[in-house]
């Protein structure tokens, strides 16, 4: 049987006229007229090679065979509206998955309260957060391992987009009792005899850079490099160093119990941004996330460093 040349619509039209018994309240309800229903009923019959209703000038019921088939039909135009549903939602941004790579302190602390806020409104897009080093974030997003991903600005290349969502200024944290904590701001010069302790590569060479950037007096010490922020920052809150990093840190810096303390003379200042691919069309899920997070961001950015 070539069911092939069944269309929806016949579908449609049974389901109707077994719930109305009446070809001309079926067709009010479909937007036809009763003539096109019944062309659309015989169609049916033909392509199923049986009678479907059973016709008297009084009354339209269904015939043996037809109820057995009816719960078919039914089950298709189910499947049909929850294909519809699920579209719907993908199409409005509403449902599915992504992928969002981030470094330690944005994924521990800025995407899990992100993320509930979002799936409050979304409850079908569901996030995961893929903890990824600095440097491997653009890569990830390039092929395709992540969705998305929020981190401090990097080269981009030709498959990547980064877009800003806040800028946050690199700090000095030290425990209470260190002399710099007496002051309200600290000064490059300030650090020259300090040690300092740096979380990761990527902070050494990015205060590697501020140190190259410093007046000549201001040169400051050689620098200690573990691999983890949280490290630092137990380091730090002993007394044993003080560490450098972007003001967000705040987020989980506050719960060591440091000073934060920031560095001007000059100011540094450290860009976040959310990656997005070029050479692929991101689902409608990451895209809403996307812009969610470039607006929630910069608000939680604020908060943090105003508790700090």
């Amino acid at each position: 049987m070539p069911l092939t040349r069944v269309t929806l619509r016949q579908f449609e039209a049974l389901v109707a006229i077994a719930e109305l018994h009446s070809f001309a309240e079926a067709g009010n309800r479909l937007g036809l007229t009763s003539s096109a229903v019944s062309q659309l009923v015989a169609e049916l019959e033909s392509v199923l090679g049986f009678r479907i209703f059973d016709r008297t000038t009084r009354r339209v019921a269904l015939s043996s065979a037809g109820r057995d088939f009816l719960a078919s039909a039914e089950s298709v135009l189910r499947h049909v509206q929850a294909a519809e549903k699920t579209a719907d939602d993908l199409r409005n941004r509403a449902a599915g998955i992504v992928r969002v790579g981030a470094p330690l302190v944005l994924a521990s602390m800025a995407l899990p309260a992100a993320i509930r806020a979002y799936t409050a409104s979304r409850p079908k897009v569901v996030v995961r957060v893929v903890d990824t080093p600095v440097d491997a974030l653009i890569d990830h997003v390039a092929n395709g391992d992540l969705d998305i991903a929020i981190g401090p600005n990097r080269a981009t290349g030709a498959h990547v987009a980064g877009t800003p969502a806040f800028d946050s200024p690199w700090v000095l944290w030290c425990a209470p009792q260190h002399p710099l904590a007496r002051r309200r701001r600290v000064k490059w010069t300030d650090l020259r005899d300090t040690p300092l302790v740096a979380a990761g590569r990527d902070h050494e060479r990015s205060v590697a850079q501020m140190r190259v950037s410093a007046p000549p007096d201001a040169r400051i010490t050689s620098i200690d490099v573990v691999d983890n922020v949280t490290t630092a920052l137990g380091v730090a809150s002993q007394g044993l160093a003080a560490t450098l990093t972007p003001g967000y840190v705040a987020a989980l810096a506050n719960a060591f119990g440091l000073e934060m303390r920031r560095v001007i003379a000059p100011e540094t200042i450290r860009q976040v941004c959310v990656y997005r691919p070029l050479s692929r069309a991101a689902s409608p899920a990451a895209e809403g996330f996307a812009a969610f997070l470039l607006d929630w961001l910069p608000k939680w950015n604020e908060n943090v460093m105003r508790a700090a």
